[in-house]
């Protein structure tokens, strides 16, 4: 069964992220707005492993959750940028390996129940280190 969406509206729009209230309607069921949070780019990540099946990870702290964890590179693609490129292009900018080889591994939707953030993913097999890391990714 497919909702019906009557209208949406914009609640906060800026380069990075929108949020919108859609006015849907859930067939057989009521009427409602639904919060949106759009992303106006792609989303692109690499998994990064090796011979020795390790995998390259980046320990970050994230303002948001105010905490340290493990991520694997990500970021967006730029207008008109191929996906894998993108991918490929963020693993360098956050890690300083440039890959060598990078495949398809999956496209996702990341948060569906309340985004549109759609997660293409590479698996990146070969890479060189060419540079130190960009320290502002």
């Amino acid at each position: 069964m497919r909702w019906v969406t009557h209208g949406r509206r914009p609640v906060f729009r800026s380069d990075w992220v929108e949020v919108w209230l859609d006015d849907v309607e859930i067939p057989g069921h009521r009427r409602l707005e639904h919060h949106v949070v759009r992303f106006p780019r792609a989303s692109v990540t690499a998994v990064v492993t090796n011979d020795a099946d390790e995998v390259l990870l980046l320990w970050r702290h994230r303002f948001i959750t105010d905490a340290w964890g493990w991520e694997i590179p990500a970021g967006w693609a730029e207008p008109g940028e191929d996906l894998q490129e993108a991918a490929c292009r963020e693993v360098e900018e956050e890690t300083g390996y440039r890959p060598t080889q990078a495949q398809h591994l999956v496209t996702y939707n990341a948060l569906s129940g309340i985004s549109t953030m759609r997660f293409t993913a590479f698996l990146v097999t070969a890479a060189d280190l060419v540079a130190r890391p960009d320290d502002t990714e």
